[in-house]
Parts: structure tokens; C-alpha cells; sequence
């Protein structure tokens, strides 16, 4: 991002209370390779995050009904048009954490533009997020694979069951955030990747399926033992669980592995269902808070975008 953007951008700050973390996302920043001339304009909506430390913009109905986040989606600002949102800093980081609504999380596994971050949450916190989105990945993918793959199957962790993916969303939405931005996700995820190889779980390959990782059982362990514990805690559930006693004397609980494909199986099994009540509850919670009408124009736009795309 150009610095007089940048400067542009954050300017929406100056009217809002003071924030600790805020990003800005979407085609209009990071355009895909079929949109390289657009511009943020009237017709097109920058989408805005703004973490607070404090609940002062929180409303009721994005704590009781949604995830937590309350979504402006229509706000004028320099001839714009901008979605922002406001969360509570400790809802963020517990979702960055531990993925138990796997709204935020899923945001901040794709490349962002920082505006703002006093607390260190994209260096510190979020790549706990982003080592347990490439376990989550590498256990759902083959053997062999490119980067590509990788960054795709990333990527769309987020939307598995998402209920606007089967009508509001574009159908090829994956695809064009992650050859659109291919750089920017290797920037993030090149120095995990090669944390990976020195733990012998993938190796750099010079063939055209240039990743290749270790898909035996005790890999698979591994990679579920890097998922967060609200994850694990619900495939321990469907799997079952075995006692580890330590050295130290200390009793920890794995979840019981057969296979990799069971693993996969109920690890996309757990995150569907939890990315589809979110998207549910988000959607119910934007209607209410923004109003009928702007929520209903805001859906038919996406709309028309999802039904274009498939045609």
C-alpha cells in the first residue's frame, strides 16, 4: 500500500475512539489478476476491521446473536465507501488463539494491510494462527503438492461451510485471492514452511509439485497436535482419547489417530460446523444491526457478484 493511501485510510481513525489493532482487506487493496485496474471508488467497498480494547462500539446484538463483531457496511468516508467492524480485544485474540468462532482467525491466515498494531497481535499472537492454519492445511492436502495448493487449501479453511459461499460469494473466490496475492501469502508462510522442513515434516522438491511432506501416522499426530485446543478437544470427542503421561508426572490428552484420512476427515468435519454457525449467526446479527434495507441491498450486491461469477 502507497503511504498516501495508507495515510488516507487511517484517517477514519481520527473520528473513532482510540484503537489498539486495525487492518484493512479486500479486492480493492489486494485486487486479483482479473481486477489489476480496480479502484476503491463509490462502487466498491473496502472491507475494515478495528479492534478496540474497550466495548464501547460493541452492541448487544453482535455479543448475543453474532461472533462478536458488529459489521458498519455502508460508511461514506473521502468518497469512499467502506465496511468497517468493531470487536473487542480479548474476543480477538481468543479467536486468534483457539478458533472457537473461526471468524477473525480465518481473516488473519490472508494477507492484510496494518494500520494499526499496538500490542504486537500480527507478530505475536497471529502466528499461532498461521502454524496451526498450515498444520490444518498440510493435513488435509497429498503428499505431494505446490505452494499454490498449500496457500489455497489455507485459504479456504475459512470458507468450508460457509453459508454464503453456496449463494453470495464467488464460486472461484479462493482462486482469485491466492494467485492475486501469491506473493504477499509466501511472504507470510515461507518462513513456517521452512520451520516444517527442519521438523521433517515437508521437504522442497525441484519437480513441478514442488512440496512434498511426510503423510506417515506420526506426522499426522503432529499436525493435529499443533490445531488449537478447541479443536482437539472436539475430535477427541468423535475419535476418542488416549492419557500421555510425561516425565514430569504431568497427564495430557491426545486425540486417538487411525489414519490420516480419519484425522482429515473429522478435523474439516469439526471446522465446517463451526464456520457455518458463525457465518449463520454473523448473517443473522448483520440484519438486525445494520437494518432490512441496508442488509438487503448489502446481500443482493453479493449476490449479483456470486451469480456472475458463475456465469
Amino acid at each position: 500500500m502507497e503511504t498516501s493511501e495508507r495515510e488516507e485510510l487511517a484517517s477514519l481513525l481520527t473520528v473513532l475512539p482510540p484503537v489498539d489493532f486495525c487492518c484493512v482487506y479486500g479486492s480493492t487493496l489486494h485486487p486479483n489478476n482479473q481486477d489489476k485496474n480496480l479502484k476503491m471508488n463509490s462502487d466498491h467497498y473496502a472491507s475494515w476491521m478495528v479492534h478496540l480494547g474497550g466495548a464501547r462500539l460493541i452492541t448487544q446484538v453482535a455479543d448475543k446473536v453474532g461472533v462478536g463483531v458488529h459489521f458498519n457496511p455502508f460508511v461514506s468516508w473521502n468518497d469512499r465507501k467502506l465496511k468497517y467492524g468493531v470487536v473487542r480485544m480479548n474476543d480477538l485474540v481468543q479467536d486468534i488463539l483457539d478458533w472457537n468462532r473461526f471468524y477473525l482467525s480465518g481473516r488473519l491466515q490472508k494477507p492484510v494491510h496494518l494500520l494499526v498494531d499496538n500490542l504486537d497481535i500480527q507478530e505475536d499472537v497471529n502466528s499461532v494462527n498461521k502454524r496451526a492454519a498450515v498444520s490444518a492445511a498440510l493435513l488435509l492436502l497429498p503428499s505431494k503438492f505446490t505452494e499454490e495448493d498449500l496457500y489455497a487449501k489455507i485459504c479456504s479453511l475459512s470458507y468450508m461451510g460457509d453459508l454464503r459461499m453456496l449463494f453470495a460469494e464467488d464460486t472461484n473466490k479462493v482462486n482469485k485471492i491466492v494467485k492475486g496475492q501469491f506473493d504477499l501469502f509466501q511472504s507470510m508462510y515461507k518462513p513456517l514452511l521452512e520451520e516444517c522442513e527442519t521438523k521433517n515434516l515437508l521437504r522442497f522438491s525441484s519437480a513441478e509439485t514442488n512440496l512434498v511432506q511426510d503423510s506417515s501416522l506420526s506426522s499426522s499426530r503432529s499436525l493435529v497436535s499443533s490445531l488449537p485446543a478447541s479443536v482437539r478437544s472436539q475430535m477427541r470427542k468423535l475419535l476418542g482419547e488416549k492419557k500421555i503421561l510425561s516425565e514430569t508426572g504431568r497427564v495430557s490428552r491426545e486425540v486417538c489417530i487411525g489414519s490420516r484420512e480419519e484425522a482429515a476427515k473429522c478435523m474439516e468435519k469439526v471446522m465446517k460446523r463451526r464456520v457455518m454457525v458463525s457465518s449463520a449467526r454473523q448473517a443473522v446479527s448483520g440484519f438486525l444491526a445494520a437494518g432490512a434495507i441496508n442488509a438487503t441491498v448489502y446481500l443482493s450486491q453479493k449476490m449479483r457478484k456470486a451469480w456472475n461469477s458463475r456465469s
